[in-house]
């Protein structure tokens, strides 16, 4: 009888997606084991009429499965890393990631072939205050509206004709296989991602050595070195959902080159910085980083915002 392995999830097509592979992962590296996927509703799936950063930020996609693994009903969770919050309930950790897709931002449009391309006072819609800030940033002419659901809800919204463009991560789109309307792959030097954009987090029980061992075949280490900066980055600025922080990290020889952005929340103030340190050391590179984010202006920007 094969033994069986419980991995908690979201309901969405995209949460399902990551969940069935890392399921099958698992079931093709190891042939005594089944795994069965757990759907947990979020509150963030269950309120959707409120932009995120009003009801407490993307920590509301993780609080019911994280529990489920507390309470050993799950033995796994799969998340989107850049939906994991910086502090983890004590007993969790996250687990080596597998590998990464392309962090960057993708331009939907049904009419239009570029954001350059869109006209005066055109409808774009987007559910991260960074990406509307750094849109503005590059087009003020737009109009920039808020929009939430999951990706086939927003693309259905985008056919409807209530937006001339959205803006969504790539990563979901290609797992999805959901870019016919993916008109612009946008440069991560035109707009910056969210930290661990298109990384998978894998979390589970800091004491569950069983789970270790079926896990110790599936990490990528540029990814989850990557995650480590770019999360170490987020946990010193002490950013969340309502804050406007974009990330990004290359490796390359035995360097990390990592850059990040913070604005104030009406876009008025910006902080960009760029940091290189060793990648044996990645969370140092990351932290690095903020200190001169906070010490550039950045510290007067987040006490702006916690106020």
């Amino acid at each position: 009888m094969k033994k069986e392995v419980v991995i908690a999830t979201r309901g969405s097509k995209l949460a399902l997606w990551q969940a069935e592979y890392i399921k099958s992962e698992i079931e093709n590296h190891h042939k005594d084991i089944s795994c069965r996927l757990e759907i947990i509703k979020t509150m963030g799936d269950k309120i959707l009429d409120v932009p995120l950063a009003k009801i407490g930020g993307k920590g509301l996609f993780v609080k019911e499965i994280e529990t489920a693994l507390l309470e050993n009903k799950a033995d796994l969770a799969v998340h989107s890393m850049k939906d994991v919050p910086m502090e983890l309930p004590a007993g969790l950790e996250l687990y080596e990631s597998p590998v990464c897709e392309e962090p960057n931002d993708a331009f939907l449009s049904i009419r239009y072939n570029t954001l350059d391309e869109l006209p005066i006072g055109a409808k774009v819609g987007t559910s991260s205050l960074r990406r509307k800030l750094q849109l503005l940033e590059i087009r003020p002419d737009l109009e920039v509206i808020d929009l939430r659901g999951n990706v086939q809800t927003r693309m259905q919204k985008l056919q409807d004709g209530m937006y001339d463009a959205i803006i969504l991560a790539y990563a979901g789109l290609k797992r999805l296989e959901l870019t016919d309307n993916v008109k612009e792959i946008i440069p991560v030097e035109k707009m910056l991602p969210a930290s661990c954009q298109g990384i998978l987090g894998l979390e589970i029980r800091s004491n569950d050595e069983n789970i270790k061992n079926i896990l110790s075949f599936i990490g990528d280490k540029p990814s989850y070195t990557r995650a480590l900066c770019e999360r170490a980055f987020l946990r010193k600025l002490q950013g969340g959902c309502q804050i406007p922080i974009g990330c990004h990290s290359i490796l390359k020889d035995d360097k990390i080159y990592v850059k990040g952005i913070i604005y104030n929340l009406d876009g008025s103030k910006k902080i960009e910085k760029e940091y290189t340190g060793d990648i044996s050391n990645p969370e140092n590179a990351g932290e690095r980083l903020a200190e001169m984010v906070l010490a550039a202006g950045g510290d007067e920007i987040l006490k702006e915002i916690y106020s």
